[in-house]
């Protein structure tokens, strides 16, 4: 797995003070993206135990409310099992803290996955330059939806994240 960037102390991709990993890969390739860098999956930077020190790093700190992973996107192919065991890591030894994923994919197609075990919220669907609306939180165009993941997995429909 590979990697763009660790933002530190971000409060635009999430709910209350993240930190957020960049990941290398996607194949949407939407229209007027703001990270096209991202795009290429041997982009950027390995993943290695410092880069992931450093991410751990952030989050124990208490006033990091959690991680948002985005991109590029997640769950690109070559990203879903490094992505999966990292989530999971985190789960494990970051309980208190929230994951969010940002992805091109729609939750009715990735919400068997078992990342999907440990997201807490999801930002779904690909980028459509024609719908963007900067009024929007969370998200850049209004087809894209920030969907709460355990409610709707207990409820068997997607649960808006209440914003």
């Amino acid at each position: 797995m590979r990697y763009h960037n660790i933002t530190k102390d971000d409060m635009l991709n999430g709910d209350g003070l993240r930190v957020v990993l960049w990941l290398a890969g996607c194949d949407h390739c939407c229209k007027d993206c703001q990270n096209p860098i991202t795009w290429d999956p041997n982009g950027g930077l390995e993943f290695d135990a410092q880069a992931k020190e450093e991410l751990f790093a952030e989050l124990c700190k208490d006033y990091i409310s959690g991680v948002t992973l985005s991109g590029g996107d997640p769950l690109y192919f070559g990203n879903r099992e490094d992505v999966t065991a990292l989530v999971r890591e985190i789960r494990e030894r970051f309980s208190d803290k929230t994951v969010w994923l940002y992805t091109g994919f729609t939750y009715e197609t990735i919400q068997d996955l078992a990342v999907m075990d440990d997201v807490d919220v999801l930002v779904d669907g690909e980028f459509i330059a024609e719908q963007k609306d900067n009024q929007l939180f969370w998200r850049g165009s209004a087809n894209q939806r920030v969907i709460d993941v355990p409610a709707s997995r207990k409820a068997g429909k997607v649960i808006l994240h209440c914003e």
